[in-house]
């Protein structure tokens, strides 16, 4: 695994690099949304257990994702109201998702805008990435610099100061909710309790 500074981490993953960074839950596992298979490959990932898209804002999600003016606005109101922070949105997908996100049901996505200032300042140059938790599947989420190093030599990292100053991450995974047929259902509950 190598350490890369932070341009050199958005040049390794805009060039299809797979790349870690901290989140204000676990550390992801990160790649640009055409290149969502090697994350797959990386991690040993059923292919049913579909990837996330993480962006700086909410808005830079928009174009992913597909609904009424009604649904959006639905939709805006409960980011502003939990975003960022550890909540995923599972939205109807648009034609801009790759299937590769979510090769059994590229019909859906997940959303997510982490509360993180490291991971916003990656994902604002990079824009939206494909990320899920740094680990093997069926194992624990990874959450220090040096398990993922010794794990993913592969991968590239940010600088270790970048790291820390993101130690007050909640080491547990984001809440998940769905939008279906015109309300929210609880897939996971994580780190907040979610009340639309």
């Amino acid at each position: 695994m190598t350490q890369v500074s932070f341009e050199a981490l958005i040049t390794g993953v805009n060039a299809g690099n797979l790349i870690s960074f901290p989140t204000d839950t676990v550390p992801a596992l990160a790649a640009r949304p055409d290149r969502a298979e090697s994350v797959y490959a990386a991690k040993q990932r059923s292919y049913e257990k579909p990837l996330v898209l993480m962006g700086a804002t909410f808005n830079s999600l928009l174009p992913y994702v597909r609904g009424t003016e009604q649904e959006f606005q639905i939709w805006q109101a409960i980011a502003e109201k939990y975003l960022p922070g550890q909540l995923t949105l599972v939205l109807p997908a648009s034609a801009s998702v790759p299937p590769q996100m979510n090769p059994q049901n590229p019909t859906t996505i997940g959303l997510r805008v982490p509360d993180c200032q490291v991971a916003v300042d990656l994902l604002s140059a990079t824009g939206p990435l494909a990320t899920t938790s740094i680990n093997r599947s069926g194992e624990p989420p990874l959450t220090s610099l040096e398990e993922i190093m010794q794990a993913f030599p592969q991968v590239l990292v940010p600088p270790t100061p970048l790291w820390k100053q993101a130690q007050g991450a909640s080491k547990q995974p984001s809440t998940v909710v769905v939008w279906r047929q015109g309300s929210w259902e609880v897939l996971r509950q994580g780190a907040i309790a979610f009340a639309p």
